[in-house]
């Protein structure tokens, strides 16, 4: 492209600090540097992680910054040393990278990545190597991915090739939450033919599970959450049965058990609360249930009592759903150009970068599952 080798000026939604609106900018983005790409950003979607950092977590040194984390794009220009890449390719970017080489990555026991900075962000670029600038001011590249921008630099092992029939304002979806709930049925859960299974709030990431387990062949889904309202939308996914923790005097996890003989064999929470963790665990039956936390919080400590394990139940967690992304991610966009599994049913509203905050507007008032905007033309 023109733009090869150049400062990019472009439009970017910046967090100058925590806690408040989002400005749109203009910002400059510069070349990409050794193994990094420059990525035009065509879609993207707003992700409770993204309000997670600006409205509750907060990090002192997190700002200013440019959000986004779940988004596709095409490549504009590659850095020296690149070479997978090459300009007009399709791509993902990813927060939780895949550099092939460390011990994480090729162990097939997990996900992670020793070139992942922080465990919570995956983050491949610290501040002082932002390639993004705006009034003089570096810019944090949340999640090595800053996607609520025109245009971005990814490190390499952050970025997975994907097929060029794949609509991006669809597939921008398996950047994070998709992904991250199906993987959490499948990979981490292992959910087998058969089994029932209970899944804890019913946001995207939520119904992804539910789309898991029913992928996975389980015989009952129940869907637990405290808004009925989305309960329709967990039928659409695979979901067979419903409860709303507030129409009980007792424990859901008593109501499970009643219904299941003794409590569900998988249980996912993907809500991100301490609460609804002990009761997705305590909802499993013993000697073998499994229950996965997938909802994301770094702020309270979980408890329980110890007999819930000693009795053979286990608890674990799981991270972009177990999936290694330069892999995964292109192997989940097939499935959905095999139509095995679902992403359009997602998206609730489309928006341009420009409407940024009424998008995490909808989500804080939990009127949305995912709103994509259209950020640059193809």
């Amino acid at each position: 492209m023109a733009t090869a080798g150049k400062v990019i000026t472009c439009k970017a939604a910046v967090a100058w600090e925590p806690n408040k609106p989002l400005v749109i900018e203009d910002i400059e983005v510069a070349p990409p540097q050794v193994a990094e790409i420059r990525i035009k950003i065509v879609a993207t979607a707003v992700c409770h992680t993204d309000l997670y950092y600006l409205l509750e977590s907060m990090p002192k040194d997190g700002f200013p910054a440019v959000l986004g984390h779940e988004a596709a794009g095409l490549v504009e220009s590659v850095g020296p040393g690149v070479t997978e890449f090459q300009s007009g390719d399709k791509v993902i970017p990813l927060f939780l990278p895949q550099c092939r080489q460390c011990r994480f990555c090729k162990s097939p026991k997990t996900n992670q990545c020793e070139l992942g900075v922080d465990a919570g962000h995956g983050d491949v670029m610290g501040p002082e190597d932002s390639r993004l600038t705006c009034k003089g001011k570096k810019l944090v590249p949340f999640a090595g991915t800053s996607t609520f921008s025109e245009f971005t630099v990814v490190n390499q092992i952050s970025v997975a090739k994907i097929d060029h029939a794949a609509p991006l304002d669809k597939v921008c979806l398996l950047g994070c939450g998709v992904s991250t709930g199906f993987g959490a049925a499948v990979n981490t859960a292992k959910v087998e033919p058969g089994s029932t299974c209970a899944v804890f709030g019913l946001g995207a990431i939520g119904l992804a599970a539910v789309m898991g387990c029913k992928f996975a062949g389980a015989k009952k889904i129940f869907a637990v959450d405290i808004n009925p309202d989305k309960f329709k939308k967990a039928k659409d996914f695979g979901a067979t049965h419903f409860l709303n923790p507030k129409d009980y005097d007792k424990p859901i996890s008593a109501v499970l058990a009643e219904l299941t003989a003794g409590g569900v064999d998988y249980a996912l929470e993907c809500v991100g609360n301490v609460g609804v963790m002990r009761s997705a665990l305590e909802s499993c039956v013993k000697g073998w249930g499994v229950c996965v936390l997938v909802g994301w919080t770094n702020m309270h400590d979980i408890t329980t009592r110890p007999i819930q394990l000693i009795a053979g139940r286990t608890w674990k967690g799981s991270f972009f759903g177990g999936f290694k992304g330069r892999d995964g991610v292109p192997d989940m966009v097939k499935a959905y150009l095999d139509k095995k599994v679902k992403l359009d049913e997602f998206i609730t509203h489309n928006m341009t970068l420009a409407q940024i905050n009424d998008a995490i507007e909808l989500m804080k008032q939990g009127k949305c599952i995912r709103t994509v905007m259209s950020v640059c033309p193809q």
